[in-house]
């Protein structure tokens, strides 16, 4: 049962693919204490749609950005689009841009160029960075480490190994955890979870991907941000209070929220 006093940040959902009313979503992600969620744009179509939630729900902001799937697209034209997104009210992050070597939706060529102009933007408009690394770790924090130093960097859904996890702690990066860490088969990173410090952690779901048990295999939720919670709090040893301020008090401070 999640206490009233506690209240969690939910720093990586695609409300536009959840397949029900997202009033709904909103409100029973507010019930469990996900008071604050950043919902995320992945093209301009989904950047213009994570824009218009956030205007209509209190608690909810905006990432808009090109995922590496749809680097292809990302022309001088969109990004001129994406630009003119990223300046608007309630808008806190660029991405989720990044690299994807696992399904190579558009050329490797293709995201690391796309990956950089998305890297240039948030530099200009001093904004937080949200990175997909599927399978491309050593590239992503190679770019990262040339193109984005003094940004705030958020590895979404963290995948790395716990040598690559502490790179990205001395860089100041922060490290997203989401339902993966319930699994029975993710023993890799739990172990990182066991080992770094959580202020460098923040919560996330990325639905309507990943539900955490019990809800594997069904569509996720906002909801769920406090199961990822409580696996965290018993990995560590700690409370659950704790875990839900410290990553919250992480995502406001990424986010600027």
């Amino acid at each position: 049962m999640i206490k009233v006093s506690i209240f969690f940040v939910e720093t990586h959902t695609h409300l536009d693919l959840i397949k029900r009313s997202t009033e709904e979503v909103v409100k029973e992600a507010t019930e469990k204490g996900v008071t604050k969620m950043v919902t995320i744009g992945i093209d301009l179509e989904s950047s213009k749609i994570a824009l218009e939630f956030a205007s209509r729900f209190a608690g909810v902001y905006a990432a808009v950005g090109f995922h590496p799937h749809e680097a292809k697209f990302l022309d001088e034209e969109n990004l001129k689009e994406l630009e003119k997104l990223a300046k608007k009210d309630r808008v806190v992050a660029v991405g989720e841009t990044g690299l994807d070597y696992y399904w190579k939706h558009s050329t490797l060529s293709c995201q690391m160029e796309a990956f950089k102009k998305q890297i240039n933007l948030a530099r200009k408009l001093n904004l937080p960075l949200i990175v997909h690394d599927r399978e491309a770790h050593q590239d992503a924090l190679k770019v990262l480490a040339e193109e984005a130093k003094g940004l705030k960097i958020l590895l979404h859904c963290f995948s790395g190994d716990l040598d690559m996890a502490k790179v990205c702690i001395e860089r100041g990066y922060y490290l997203g955890i989401g339902g993966v860490v319930t699994f029975n088969n993710a023993v890799k990173l739990r172990a990182i979870v066991k080992e770094v410090s959580l202020e460098n952690m923040v919560l996330e779901t990325d639905s309507p991907y990943l539900a955490p048990h019990p809800f594997r295999g069904k569509p996720n939720e906002p909801k769920y941000i406090p199961l990822i919670a409580e696996k965290i709090a018993e990995i560590k040893g700690i409370s659950l209070e704790k875990v839900a301020k410290i990553t919250s008090n992480a995502a406001q401070e990424f986010y600027g929220i």
